[in-house]
């Protein structure tokens, strides 16, 4: 090939076909942050398709964005086990259906017919499932790892088994941040998420931060001083601040200490508004039940709003003063945290996990411990008594998120690594040429 630019005998290298695998339809963040990543994707070189063991909303939204989707469903039972409540009953059951075959023999046989150069799955479930079919069909296997593995997530039979398949059954494993690859506990070197420009993939490890889109038009943040122009238009959204968590509804989400942290901000700003924007996804109604009961008993009826789910969510982070988050243990990754930084909104986050890795405290928001209403509570007032220093931050991490998180980054970095496992097949056929496909 010469460099004077494609010749007409030239012949373009073929598309190398993906398949994302998934148990789960429902918009969940795994399931948004695949969703964002498949539409930046570089199309000219990859021709993805994407497998789902169950049926939902993700199904239309791949679709409408032209993505080759299939639905391959499996039994319930195995479907509906939630991650929390599995132990060594419920993973016998499930290694009773793996090992019947006939599923993941199914899985396979699709892989092969559909001549998938290379298996990415995207879930727990899907791990297991379309890890021992990529293996079965002899195709190169990626784990993107988007859960902390760890028994403060997972019950302890859980952790030991992955743990333990890491280290055999995929080729590559990415993890969506460094919290969550050291919850692997794998005895090699890693490094951190960078652009494919001279990386050093071969150790088949990566962080590859989940990142999300540059918004269409981006808001102008007057930052620069309690005196600055403009500051007195600013001013009211402070001193009638709205508050919001943007998440599924869940006991580790935290969704009770906001409210409690937001019933103390309440008694400084009583013209408070509190927004809990998600809904409750895998059983968790109860729960959903126990913090709607807790606003009445901390008489916040007339200041918090259940909005649900909701597909607008930039919308509604860009009317928020505060973007707060408050999981109660440790983040994988915490996706929403830069969707509000995108927004140029100052956000208060959870010390733990992924959060780690986002905010850089006091610049670009305000890390508060874990399960701390009394200092969730701080790091809002001092936002809200402070809107000049709020909206330096929130600049701050506007500039962060684009340089850092940006969805486009996050595709580059995932199709590096296509490349890198690819190759190293085509290095291995080229090594034994005798081996038969």
């Amino acid at each position: 090939m010469t460099n004077d630019g494609k010749g007409q005998d030239e012949v373009q290298a073929p598309r190398r076909r993906i398949l994302y695998v998934d148990h789960t339809a429902k918009m969940s963040g795994g399931e948004i942050a695949l969703l964002n990543m498949l539409g930046h994707m570089d199309r000219t070189r990859f021709d993805p398709l994407v497998l789902l063991i169950s049926d939902g909303p993700l199904r239309e939204k791949l679709e409408a964005v032209q993505i080759e989707t299939y639905l391959l469903p499996i039994a319930p039972s195995v479907l509906e086990t939630r991650k929390d409540a599995l132990g060594p009953r419920t993973l016998l059951r499930l290694r009773d259906i793996v090992l019947s075959g006939r599923y993941v023999f199914t899985l396979a046989k699709f892989m092969r017919e559909h001549r998938i150069d290379l298996v990415h799955t995207n879930s727990l479930k899907a791990d297991i499932l379309g890890g021992i079919a990529a293996r079965l069909a002899r195709i190169p296997l990626l784990w993107h790892i988007r859960d902390r593995i760890d028994v403060d997530y997972l019950p302890g039979p859980v952790v030991w088994l992955f743990r333990r398949l890491c280290h055999w059954l995929p080729d590559y494993v990415v993890a969506n941040s460094q919290a969550t690859l050291e919850t692997l506990q794998i005895k090699q070197q890693y490094r951190s998420s960078a652009v494919y420009s001279g990386v050093d993939l071969s150790n088949r490890l990566l962080v590859v931060h989940d990142g999300v889109p540059r918004p269409t038009v981006l808001r102008p943040i007057i930052y620069s001083g309690p005196y600055s122009a403009g500051l007195e238009q600013i001013q009211p959204q402070f001193q009638q601040p709205v508050l919001g968590l943007v998440g599924r509804i869940s006991s580790w989400k935290g969704q009770h200490i906001f409210l409690r942290a937001a019933a103390l901000v309440k008694k400084r700003f009583p013209l408070v508004r509190i927004q809990i924007i998600g809904s409750a996804m895998f059983n968790e109604e109860a729960y959903e039940a126990e913090i709607r009961a807790l606003t009445a008993t901390l008489e916040l009826e007339d200041a918090v709003e259940f909005l649900g789910f909701r597909s607008d969510i930039p919308e509604i982070i860009d009317g928020l003063t505060v973007l707060v988050h408050a999981s109660i243990t440790a983040e994988p990754f915490g996706q929403v945290i830069i969707e509000g930084m995108v927004a140029g909104k100052p956000v208060v986050a959870t010390d733990g996990g992924g959060a780690q890795e986002i905010v850089i405290s006091g610049e670009t928001g305000l890390l508060v411990p874990m399960n701390d209403v009394a200092s969730m509570a701080e790091a809002i007032l001092f936002l809200l008594d402070n809107p000049d220093i709020a909206l330096e931050m929130g600049r701050r991490g506007q500039q962060r998120a684009l340089e850092h998180f940006s969805i486009e980054r996050t595709a580059r970095n995932i199709e590096a690594v296509y490349d890198q496992i690819l190759q190293t097949r085509a290095d291995s056929a080229l090594d034994s040429p005798a081996r038969s496909g």
